[in-house]
């Protein structure tokens, strides 16, 4: 007999602890430490905001009301796939060795793929450059506290006056001789931050 209520402690123990594992999901979702983001499918677009030519003679926008502009979301829909509104083109003419159908080209041609942009990926390759070297030179003055060093050769003005009155001494024009600059020091990998 004790040898049976001994295994039902383990048995019990096993139950009650899946019971509160179960329970973990309701308990997070309660407290809110689960994800429910938003369905991407109901997202829509909004028109861009202008300012109408007659905006002082407008009524104001009376809440809970739908804009005008946008229409319903069937209407976008139908603007979207069939291009309503959009002049009637005449159906393109296949390239030769072109083995889509009529069809597939007049789909393309009706999404807009012939009128592609033929430097996109230069265009495309130049702005993620520019964006790249902003956000490393921001990342640069957050971690280093320090702008970079002026760009150029600096002249040594006390050398280059002595070389100047030398060769005006000797008769030698300005011009001869090498320059005397100022080397930059290169900073050290934590020099200035301590």
């Amino acid at each position: 007999m004790r040898a049976m209520k001994l295994c039902r402690l383990p048995v019990a123990g096993a139950l009650g602890l899946i019971l509160a594992l179960g329970a973990c999901e309701g308990m997070k979702d309660q407290l809110g430490m689960t994800k429910h983001p938003p369905d991407e499918f109901r997202v829509q677009a909004r028109a861009p905001l202008s300012m109408p030519p007659n905006f002082y003679e407008t009524p104001p926008p009376q809440p809970g009301v739908a804009r005008p502009q946008e229409g319903t979301v069937q209407q976008q829909a139908r603007q979207s796939l069939f291009r309503a509104g959009a002049p009637n083109q005449a159906p393109p003419v296949a390239a030769p060795g072109d083995a889509r159908s009529a069809g597939e080209r007049a789909l393309l041609a009706a999404a807009g793929a012939d009128r592609t942009q033929p430097d996109i990926r230069q265009l495309v390759n130049s702005e993620t450059q520019a964006f790249n070297e902003s956000d490393k030179r921001f990342l640069d003055y957050i971690v280093f506290w320090r702008d970079e060093g002026q760009p150029g050769v600096v002249v040594d003005a006390e050398e280059e006056a002595r070389r100047l009155r030398e060769n005006a001494a000797l008769g030698r024009p300005a011009t001869e001789g090498q320059t005397p600059t100022i080397e930059r020091k290169r900073k050290a990998l934590l020099e200035g931050i301590f």
